[in-house]
């Protein structure tokens, strides 16, 4: 079986500068790259990870920790994720995070603790303090993906902005009685991603002098079906299709009791209430708009307004964060640029599309 020492001699250079050249650790000219590699492939040699953990320690994997594997946004960011490790060289170890019980216990304190991982993402995942200690008592950096925790890095797009966004663009078409649909879990943890768009939807909605409807829905003539009453009202939902399609049908099925506007937490939320207002004979945007966060691939055919944030962006961003934390790709020659800044929003933006306009009448 070809070794290191085949390389090396068919290339031309020392044995140490073959291992860098093929590990991508240190400083290597690129044709001298280039000439390892090509030699490497001539003879079949194929460097055991094993072997190079040994020496430097790493082990040149990844863990990526996802509370869905079924939902387009956290696909979205894995495929970024993905395609960005194997680029720089590295695997990945994917654990589908349930939201309590042993199984996560399991994941922090054996799979992600004790096995062997140089780094962790964590995604949409709102992490204990005993979950982030242990990571880091074990030298692991933690990289964040929304969620909350106070861990080496966290990545997210101003989501309290995103309800004040979503909010504002509602209020400015002229819509008075504006429901939330909401993820579920967003009144109990505030510091989450779904707490965090309700709670900038409500603010600005205040600040315009909605009053909070209450958990009855909206106030109104049910004779004539004529609402008399403005005002907001927050309903959480799972935030899938069928969550938002199922929360549409309470929350429209009466006339006097029916909002005008639904600012839902993501589009697939979006998608079920637009489901849920074509089951009952309403018209999007006439009898009701509909505004998402995400833009969802689908988002166009849906005609859906959408904020639009890049999944696949930040999953690239959060493995490069990942990597300057390990120093995986200092050079001597070379200094890193500056690590992004984890306290820096994330971009987005509101595409108007099909699913909002005026109120009618």
């Amino acid at each position: 079986m070809p070794a290191i020492d085949d390389v090396a001699r068919l290339a031309g250079v020392s044995k140490a500068t073959a291992s860098r050249a093929l590990s991508g650790r240190g400083h290597v000219a690129d044709d001298t790259r280039r000439r390892v590699q090509r030699a490497a492939s001539e003879i079949g040699y194929i460097a055991s990870p094993d072997a190079a953990s040994l020496v430097t320690g790493r082990t040149k994997n990844v863990g990526v920790v996802i509370p869905f594997v079924n939902r387009w946004f956290f696909g979205a960011v894995l495929d970024g994720i993905e395609r960005t490790l194997l680029s720089a060289g590295y695997d990945l170890t994917l654990y589908n995070l349930p939201r309590e019980g042993p199984e996560r216990a399991r994941v922090f304190e054996f799979f992600l603790a004790r096995k062997r991982v140089d780094a962790v993402i964590v995604i949409g995942v709102d992490l204990t303090p005993h979950e982030i200690g242990g990571l880091e008592r074990r030298e692991k950096p933690v990289v964040s993906i929304g969620g909350s925790g106070e861990v080496s890095a966290r990545l997210a797009v101003d989501d309290l902005g995103v309800g004040v966004l979503a909010a504002s663009h509602l209020l400015h078409l002229g819509h008075s009685r504006i429901a939330h649909l909401a993820g579920t879990g967003a009144a109990a943890e505030p510091a989450s991603v779904p707490g965090l768009r309700a709670a900038g939807f409500l603010e600005t909605t205040d600040a315009a002098g909605l009053p909070r409807a209450s958990a009855h829905g909206f106030a109104g003539d049910a004779a004539s079906g004529d609402p008399e009453t403005a005002g907001a009202i927050v309903v959480e939902a799972e935030m899938s299709m069928a969550g938002g399609y199922e929360a549409g049908l309470q929350l429209l099925g009466h006339p006097a009791h029916r909002p005008t506007a639904v600012f839902a937490a993501s589009d697939e939320m979006a998608f079920g209430v637009i489901r849920a207002a074509e089951r009952l004979g309403l018209s999007v945007p006439r009898d009701l708009s509909v505004i998402g966060v995400d833009d969802h691939e689908n988002a166009a055919l849906y005609e859906l307004t959408t904020i639009a944030q890049s999944p696949a962006e930040q999953g690239r961003l959060a493995v490069e964060v990942a990597l300057r934390l390990l120093g995986a790709d200092e050079q001597p020659d070379a200094p890193a640029d500056p690590l992004p800044d984890s306290g820096a929003p994330m971009s987005t933006r509101l595409v108007v599309r099909g699913s909002t306009a005026r109120p009618s009448g």
